[in-house]
């Protein structure tokens, strides 16, 4: 989904058009949900111009977010595992194959929770992406994006027109 923006730029008094375009995407592919402008009207920077289908991407950072709660609880599980084999072992009860085993789960569950970070952060990402916002003050010039408008990856498309 691709928003082209035609940009004015005044020099001195006189306003002129820079033969420059800037094309916005959403970096998400979805469904239009909401577009909240029309032509003629205004618009500050960060307003809220297009708004995707958000039921996905909200699923995927509560998934992401019960992936890194449950690694939170494995990796607490294994240091306290470790911590009573590094005690048992100083103690001469345990062997060294067996402290290993555990700063292996340890250092694993460490790893497994990083990664479901990693996850929860792109999950995030992702949500906050399926807005559109305008990236100056401007006036909305031409509104092409509808509700229902399928954008993919691949999609070239145009959904709004913004001048400065």
């Amino acid at each position: 989904m691709k928003v082209l923006l035609l940009v004015m730029l005044c020099v001195g008094s006189m306003p002129a058009w820079s033969a420059s375009k800037v094309e916005l995407t959403t970096r998400v592919p979805g469904v239009v949900e909401e577009v909240k402008v029309n032509a003629g009207q205004r618009v500050k920077k960060g307003d809220v111009l297009v708004r995707l289908n958000n039921v996905v991407f909200e699923a995927r950072v509560r998934e992401a977010q019960a992936d890194v709660d449950r690694n939170q609880v494995d990796e607490e599980d294994a240091k306290k595992d470790l911590d009573r084999g590094e005690e048992l072992y100083k103690r001469t009860v345990t062997s060294t194959t067996e402290l290993d085993a555990a700063r292996l789960k340890f250092a694993r569950a460490k790893a497994s929770l990083a990664a479901a970070q990693a996850r929860l952060a792109i999950a995030q990402k992702n949500l906050a992406d399926s807005v559109l916002r305008a990236p100056f003050n401007g006036v909305v010039a031409e509104r092409l994006a509808e509700p229902g408008l399928v954008t993919t990856e691949c999609q070239s498309k145009t959904l709004i027109i913004l001048s400065k």
